[in-house]
């Protein structure tokens, strides 16, 4: 009994001893050295004057590119108004001076103002005539000061009040197509000669369908 009390007490005295020999380790954390005032401060003022830096070069960036941006529409602006003069001296080039009955004075007469046609008894204006409206409309906007007057004109059929009718019908019908285009209103007037002045003499379909028009003339320059 003695015995095992003894080898208990050495197996006590044993583990004692290693537990006392292994110490636990203590793991030493770096602290972070504080940052002094001073070097808070220039770091500070660093990213104000990177923030700086930026903003100024965004700036000279954007007044450069509104710069371009303003030359280029000056120089389109001058190219257009160069474009309209050369347009506006090969129109007049064109212009024809003739003497018409019933009218004061010369009116002006050019080929590329065009006639446009209608059906029989009809004063609609066709898509294809439209196209060709949009043509004078865009030459006359050359002349801003010119007025113009719109001849209605009509085959031989029908009678002589009919066809006055008749072609007043087309030419206002000219008329209102040039307004909707931008031409103001004070600048066109218009007239109807009906079967009076045919552009070709004869008695046929074919004359018929060029007589049945709306013919441009200038009558101030």
């Amino acid at each position: 009994m003695v015995k095992k009390g003894f080898s208990m007490f050495v197996l006590i005295l044993c583990a004692g001893l290693m537990l006392s020999g292994c110490p636990k380790k203590t793991v030493l954390k770096e602290q972070p050295s504080a940052k002094t005032a001073q070097e808070l401060t220039a770091e500070k003022e660093k990213a104000e004057r990177a923030e700086a830096e930026r903003i100024a070069k965004e700036r000279a960036e954007k007044e450069a590119r509104e710069a371009r941006e303003r030359e280029l529409a000056r120089i389109k602006e001058e190219e257009a108004k160069q474009s309209l003069a050369q347009k506006q001296k090969e129109f007049e080039k064109t212009l024809v001076p003739k003497k018409q009955p019933g009218i004061e004075g010369e009116i002006l007469e050019s080929k590329l103002l065009k006639d446009i046609y209608f059906d029989l008894d009809r004063y609609d204006i066709h898509p294809k005539e439209a196209e060709i409206l949009k043509e004078n409309a865009a030459i006359l906007q050359r002349l801003p000061n010119a007025k113009i007057q719109i001849e209605g004109h009509c085959d031989e059929r029908g009678t002589n009040e009919y066809n006055l009718a008749l072609g007043q019908r087309r030419a206002n019908s000219t008329k209102n197509y040039l307004i909707s285009l931008g031409i103001a209103a004070s600048r066109i007037s218009t007239i109807s000669y009906g079967e009076e002045r045919p552009l070709d003499p004869g008695h046929n379909e074919e004359a018929f369908a060029k007589n049945r028009r709306a013919h441009t003339i200038i009558l101030i320059k």
